[in-house]
């Protein structure tokens, strides 16, 4: 049976399938950062951590980063994503998050960094405080995504730019899949890599995914799937 990980005090991850999602605790109410793959009771479980009120995140609306969403009546996300995003019931309503928009917890200030590319809406919050960085999929050791519709692989290289001038700020980043936590030195190895495949200077293997064929290009920090 899996079980909330601690982090800190205030902070909690929660391993679903490869996929992780977290639960953040302010003095006024608790955020969960996206809902899993597989665990449909997300906020159920949230429940075990904190009796406060509990809010959610979308970092994007993949399918598997939302298998929680239907037991929340509204939901934060960037509205870019709503391009992506299926809404489980009619009346669950979309609050939009825009980059630099803040969510304060109570005491726990978390700021809203879009990084597109990845998907349209793709969003990182930054805690203020603490310097934690949850990234959701863009920044990360392990796949990342790359191929099919709404990718855009020069605006995930722009995104990864512009959070590098942020990096000052960042004390570890806390990706939804790979390694957690990971140090913000990735993110240039991540641009110096998406760029060399942009120049065409990788050669990929091909391999399938979900019934689709694409092509995973080893950059050493991590492996960019990207359309044939």
């Amino acid at each position: 049976m899996m079980e909330w990980q601690k982090i800190d005090d205030s902070t909690y991850s929660y391993e679903d399938m490869g996929v992780r999602f977290f639960l953040l605790v302010g003095s006024e109410y608790a955020l969960l950062i996206d809902s899993g793959m597989k665990t449909e009771n997300a906020k159920e479980l949230a429940q075990q951590i904190t009796s406060l009120p509990i809010k959610l995140f979308n970092t994007h609306t993949d399918p598997d980063h939302i298998a929680g969403n239907a037991a929340f009546d509204e939901v934060m996300m960037n509205p870019a994503e709503l391009v992506n995003y299926r809404r489980p019931h009619t009346s669950q309503q979309i609050v939009p998050v825009y980059d630099g928009d803040i969510i304060d917890l109570g005491g726990r200030p978390l700021k809203a960094i879009a990084l597109p590319g990845h998907t349209p809406g793709s969003t990182a919050l930054l805690d203020l405080n603490s310097g934690m960085l949850f990234s959701g999929d863009p920044v990360q050791d392990g796949r990342i995504f790359m191929f099919g519709p709404m990718r855009d692989l020069s605006a995930y290289i722009l995104s990864l730019k512009r959070l590098l001038a942020m990096s000052g700020s960042i004390s570890r980043i806390y990706p939804c899949h790979g390694t957690c936590p990971i140090n913000s030195g990735i993110i240039p190895e991540l641009i110096a890599g998406a760029e060399r495949i942009e120049r065409g200077e990788l050669t990929p293997q091909p391999v399938s995914m979900f019934g689709q064929n694409a092509a995973a290009y080893d950059i050493g920090a991590a492996v960019l799937l990207c359309d044939e």
